[in-house]
């Protein structure tokens, strides 16, 4: 079996869409799986992030007609990482790995790209799984994978945090080196995209004020001792914020002490929410998606599995895992042989 599927020419995309629905040849698209049962794909893939197109790539790799779903641009939070330091291949920056990725999947002769689609239920039976476009466009294949990831949380998601219910807060990641130049920012959450934005910026007089709850203490490993961070560990905290967007915390500690710090803005690093489609998908008590519970045609990759393993490399390794199971699953074949 070969790795890689004959390469033909690629028509122009429509600049209004990064690859129109019809970029691949409807004769090398169709004709991959002559034979099989009549369905839009061997594979659905929901999901442009890295799992999803990984996943994607992977199964066109093994001859599998893939069908990937992505409501926005093919790897879009990957252009918001300004700084990466544990992915291979030497990147050092999210926009120029995005750009491999989806200049890759472009040129994917058996992934077609169903870019700007939200995608309404994902349903599965015995013979096929359905997934239903906001459009009403409802495509079939064997197998799904699901890799749509999460979103940032809001202070009103966590029991830690008491604040107005008024605009929302912006994600660390957001701040430029404009917003955070010489100012303190008061962080609330110690998830790990700190450690990028200082990475990013490890010239920044920027001094960062990092309340966490004790959930997040193994996360604050990486910025423990940057001199530009104070750690705050925290029980409760009452944040107040002024229309000039100055914040005021009043800190409950552990150990039952308080103490009020205030700063010039503040940020969100409190982690994320899974963000499932709706229909047959299994979800757990945190709203993840257990892999093992699942209904057998299907398969979740990515960040949407759980909240512990969120990086790049798992979520590339994950969609890569998750394509071969639909390529063995169609072929009656155990993964462990």
């Amino acid at each position: 079996m070969a790795d890689t599927p004959p390469r033909t020419a690629q028509p122009t995309a429509r600049p209004d869409r990064a690859v129109a629905l019809t970029r691949t040849p409807a004769d090398t698209f169709a004709g991959a799986s002559a034979g099989a049962p009549a369905h839009d794909a061997d594979l659905i893939v929901i999901g442009g992030g890295p799992a999803g197109c990984a996943a994607a790539r992977t199964a066109a790799g093994l001859g599998m007609r893939t069908i990937l779903i992505e409501p926005d641009a093919l790897c879009r939070n990957l252009y918001r990482i300004p700084a990466l330091n544990n992915v291979l291949g030497g990147w050092t920056d999210g926009p120029a790995l995005a750009d491999a990725v989806t200049a890759e999947l472009r040129s994917t002769d058996l992934c077609r790209l169903e870019l700007g689609s939200e995608v309404a239920g994902v349903h599965a039976d015995d013979e096929r799984v359905t997934v239903i476009l906001d459009t009403g466009t409802r495509l079939t294949a064997p197998h799904v994978v699901v890799a749509t990831g999460v979103g940032p949380l809001q202070p009103h998601a966590v029991g830690w945090i008491t604040a107005p219910d008024t605009r929302p807060l912006p994600p660390l990641w957001r701040a430029t080196a404009r917003d955070a130049a010489a100012r303190t920012l008061l962080v609330l959450g110690g998830d790990r995209p700190i450690g990028t934005f200082l990475r990013a910026q490890p010239d920044t007089d920027t001094r960062l004020l990092v309340a966490y709850p004790e959930s997040d203490a193994y996360k604050i490993e990486e910025i423990r001792d940057d001199p530009r961070v104070t750690l705050l560990p925290t029980a409760h905290l009452a944040l107040s914020v002024s229309v000039s967007g100055r914040a005021t915390a009043d800190i409950l500690s552990g150990d039952g002490g308080r103490r009020t710090v205030t700063a010039d803005a503040a940020y969100l690093s409190i982690g994320n929410a899974p963000t499932a489609p709706p229909g047959d998908l299994v979800r757990g008590a945190d709203g993840y998606c257990p892999p093992g519970e699942q209904h057998p045609r299907v398969i979740v990759a990515g960040d949407l599995r759980g909240a512990r393993f969120q990086r790049i490399m798992t979520a590339l390794g994950s969609g890569s895992e998750a394509a071969l199971r639909a390529y063995y699953a169609a072929r009656d074949l155990s993964a462990g042989r």
